[in-house]
């Protein structure tokens, strides 16, 4: 297999499958300077103000003249990004690959509200974040008493919100909160609150509506509790009783629904892992399933790919919109919408926001896009939907999986541990980092490149998704007990 691809045949670099030293050849070419790992090569001389073309599109222009056989990269290439612009609805539909599916099936916890868990969970949601030493206090004490192996864990979530918010701020904490209490991967909740916070209990009560399972969630106010520590283990106690005995049955993979996810990302990124989340992106399209992409400034330099697969005109109008507040937002903040990618990223051989872009989106396949979700929504469209979050990989994945998600896939080029409140599947893209973090790493895309092919990689992965989905397997964050949550915060603290 050559160390070497082409992505595409417009491209005028190629992207070194591994280290390259100075006067090795490339596609004829001799190199002038050591290439690592994922960076590129020039393939033909490139004149400074010329674009550098990389999956078929511009990935910005070079800033002096770079000559064949020349390292690409940041020293000599610079985004061709620039501010708010206008679209126009120009619908393009690729083909996508994939096919019906009638003999997969995931198994899965039924909820009353319709929707179909991944695990059964007995969780505490905490309104505030000065709670969170009560509520792992009540956890601690709870599970002293009662063997709970018969379900499938007992979290919380810690946070630091909840108090000293105003406005859109506290709307969008108790937004995430509220989603997270509906979670179908929670056969019990027990909403956890202080008492004098901003996000009081009957507001939070009120935004939950009559959308709740009252037989599995409980409310407590620790300063209206003599002993908050006792009455939770009580509350817990009750709603481990009502979950204790609920059972996974059969389910279509129309059932699923999953979070598409990238950060630490590499020159590599783009070439395995996240055309592999691409493809199981329409794999469950074709077969009912959603899935949801988001990191709306990861999708700048490549939203116009997006847009033209707008189910219709409406659905076209949305990811403008999407895509607009966004970069409102940076401007808004007096910072430059285009800062991007981070060092990790450059280090790992990607050049620009564009080089970025064209990589990340791939996740979200060919299919057409259905839904698109404002931060703190909900999934309500099945296939291909886009959601409003942040690059942040924490805040993201924490979004992603407020709108329902069971799972997120997520796929990583340079390692990363966590795990969002669902389980957080890591997709290396090199063999090197699945070997050298296999305590992080759930799946290696970079057999790709060494080993399978893409049609054989994807019936794999999708073994071991239904696997995980099913409960036949825990996720690398499971194993390690890494669960965490972050926010959107873009107001005053009091």
């Amino acid at each position: 297999m050559k160390d070497y691809i082409i992505i595409n045949p417009l491209d005028n670099v190629a992207v070194c499958l591994r280290e390259h030293n100075a006067g090795e050849v490339v596609e004829g070419v001799t190199l002038l300077q050591p290439i690592p790992r994922a960076h590129k090569v020039a393939l033909k001389e490139i004149k400074k103000g010329e674009n550098i073309i990389k999956y078929g599109c511009p990935i910005g222009h070079a800033t002096a003249d770079i000559k064949v056989g020349e390292h690409v990269h940041t020293h000599n290439v610079a985004t061709n990004l620039d501010d708010v612009i206008t679209y126009k609805y120009e619908p393009n539909y690729p083909q996508v690959l994939g096919y019906v599916d009638k003999k997969r099936t995931v198994e899965l916890y039924p909820r009353k509200n319709g929707l179909y868990g991944a695990r059964n969970e007995l969780w505490i949601v905490q309104t505030v974040g000065c709670i969170s030493g009560n509520a792992h206090k009540i956890i601690e004490e709870f599970k002293k008493r009662y063997d709970t192996s018969d379900i499938d864990g007992v979290y919380t979530f810690n946070h630091p919100f909840g108090c000293s918010q105003m406005g859109g701020d506290l709307d969008m904490t108790r937004t995430i909160l509220t989603d997270m209490a509906l979670h179908p991967n929670a056969g019990g909740v027990l909403v956890l609150g202080l008492g004098c916070e901003e996000n009081q209990m009957p507001k939070f009560i009120e935004t939950l509506g009559d959308r709740y399972d009252k037989e599995r969630t409980r409310f407590l106010v620790s300063q209206e509790s003599e002993d908050e520590i006792e009455d939770g283990v009580k509350l817990l106690k009750e709603l481990y009783d009502v979950m204790k005995n609920d059972k996974r049955v059969t389910r279509p993979l129309s059932d699923l629904r999953i979070g598409l996810k990238c950060g630490g990302s590499d020159g590599m990124s783009g070439i395995t892992a996240n055309p592999l989340l691409g493809r199981l992106s329409d794999y469950l399209s074709i077969n009912g399933g959603t899935t949801l992409l988001g990191e709306v400034p990861e999708m700048f330099g490549a939203e116009q790919l997006l847009m033209a697969r707008a189910k219709d005109e409406a659905t076209f109008d949305e990811i403008v919109k999407l895509i607009n507040d966004f970069k409102i937002y940076f401007k808004n903040h007096h910072q430059v919408i285009y800062d991007n990618p981070s060092p990790g990223n450059k280090a790992g051989g990607i050049t620009t926001l564009e080089d970025k872009s064209l990589g990340c989106t791939q996740k979200g396949g060919a299919s057409k896009v259905n839904g698109v979700i404002p931060m703190g929504g909900m999934i309500k469209e099945k296939g291909l939907n886009l959601i409003s979050t942040p690059g942040n990989d924490l805040c993201a994945c924490t979004t992603l999986a407020a709108a329902g998600c069971q799972i997120v896939l997520f796929t990583t080029g340079r390692g990363t541990p966590f795990g969002t409140f669902v389980p957080t599947m890591k997709i290396a893209t090199n063999t090197d980092l699945a070997t050298h973090k296999a305590n992080w790493i759930d799946y290696n895309a970079g057999d790709l490149v060494d080993k399978k092919n893409m049609d054989q990689l994807l019936e794999d992965f999708i073994d071991l998704v239904c696997d995980v989905v099913s409960g036949k397997k825990q996720a690398k964050n499971e194993q390690n007990d890494f669960r965490e949550i972050s926010i959107f915060k873009d107001g005053v603290m009091l």
